[in-house]
């Protein structure tokens, strides 16, 4: 059955899922954007910033795991919405810390609650769409994590230049909150769905005779399989990239090119706009792949592998000799990292059953997590010391070696029904 005559509710709800996405990373990214204003209030270092983002990336690290299995257990619409409401509240809070300690504590419950987002992106996409049309889903939501990134310079630099730092974490705050009320009210699983078409729940179901087979379908059997540990790696291996462009960008473009707050506020999004269309070219590239006879897995590890590619790019950053320069690169790298993790995040939905899609996202992005705040930890002890420039160079190594990994890990069980029709 052809999507176009089916309805498009699931696409309502991905739409509503990328707005959570958004909400959600724009509340994480208000530190990085106030980190400057920060580091002079509270007279810190960049190792004591670099332990404030560690107390961020450890409980998201394990959280991540544990979101995943809650939202198996809850179902995506009531973990979801207690999440939420929980990153909301946690991110407010900051506006209450008076010194480095009581950041990272903040920072440390924020962490926890903010960890369902990826892993219910994942599920609501197993759960709604296809599997032809899940890369599309999945770059839409992940986008999502782009314009979060990409709204909060502006946004936050207004807060704190109209008010003050405080207000910052307040007005973020204050949006998921608002979000969390209108996906209680919005979603639904497709059972339960009062306003889904018995045409467009037909084509859902259909599209599963096209998934991959023999689907691990308990938590043990997802650990054990050879599947989760080529995605868990490879995820391991990029997030370093994607969590430095996230905390470290407003830090590097203060240190290195001594670049003020409205400066930051002007150039800063650039790089996560570059993300969104990498986001659209994770979504659009396995599609065109198939269609020329490519394999639904083969179609993501290419797509993955192309962005890997790429990360060349911020490699260069050292040799930048403008800070627009360095922001173009900044931007290839954007671009490059959204492109590789979106073919990474829709494997998970592609290779597992939809009653583990969670769990086993979680546990990835678990792995994912544990690579960055490894990352981040290097980042405090040398950056001081050696600059950035080398940071930049092994990103881009870790990259390369990830799709490696993941073309050696993950084999293809040549299956027919995984081509485009």
């Amino acid at each position: 059955m052809s999507g176009k005559g089916a309805g498009r509710l699931r696409w309502w709800i991905i739409g509503l899922v990328t707005l959570g996405t958004i909400l959600n990373y724009l509340a994480r990214s208000t530190l990085s954007v106030a980190a400057p204003t920060l580091k002079t209030e509270f007279a810190m270092t960049t190792e004591q910033y670099s332990w404030v983002v560690l107390a961020f990336q450890a409980s998201y690290t394990v959280m991540q795991t544990v979101a995943g299995t809650v939202l198996d257990a809850l179902g995506t619409r009531l973990g979801f919405f207690l999440f939420a409401i929980g990153w909301a509240l946690s991110n407010m809070a900051h506006g209450f810390a008076t010194g480095w300690q009581s950041l990272a504590f903040f920072r440390t419950l924020l962490g926890a609650t903010e960890a369902a987002a990826i892993p219910a992106g994942a599920k609501t996409v197993a759960t709604w769409f296809p599997p032809r049309e899940r890369s599309l889903a999945t770059s839409l939501f992940q986008m999502g994590t782009s314009v979060g990134n990409m709204i909060a310079p502006p946004l936050v630099a207004f807060c704190i230049l109209a008010w003050n730092w405080e207000a910052a974490f307040i007005v973020t705050g204050l949006l998921s909150l608002v979000w969390a009320g209108l996906w209680w009210f919005g979603y639904r699983d497709p059972a339960e769905h009062p306003r889904l078409s018995q045409a467009e729940r037909e084509l859902i179901e259909a599209g599963r005779a096209e998934d991959v087979a023999a689907k691990p379908a308990t938590k043990r059997d997802v650990l054990r399989s050879r599947s989760f540990w080529a995605i868990a790696t490879p995820r391991f291996l990029s997030e370093p990239a994607w969590q430095t462009f996230n905390f470290f960008i407003p830090l590097y473009l203060v240190s290195a090119w001594n670049l003020d707050l409205k400066a930051i506020a002007l150039w800063a999004w650039l790089p996560f706009l570059a993300a969104d269309f990498g986001s659209l070219a994770a979504g659009l590239l396995p599609g065109w792949l198939m269609k020329r006879g490519a394999s639904l897995l083969a179609s993501r590890k290419i797509t993955m592998t192309i962005g890997a590619l790429c990360m060349v790019g911020p490699a260069c950053i050292g040799l930048a000799t403008s800070p627009g320069m360095a922001i173009a690169l900044f931007c290839i790298g954007g671009f490059a990292h959204q492109m590789l993790n979106g073919a990474l995040i829709t494997l998970c939905a592609d290779v597992f059953d939809k009653t583990t899609v969670g769990t086993a996202s979680g546990m990835a992005g678990t792995s994912a997590w544990i690579g960055g705040m490894l990352f981040t930890l290097l980042i405090g002890q040398s950056a001081d010391s050696f600059g950035y420039d080398p940071l930049f160079v092994a990103l881009a190594g870790l990259d390369l070696l990830a799709a490696i990994v993941l073309w050696a890990l993950l084999t293809d069980p040549g299956r027919g029904s995984h081509r485009a029709a």
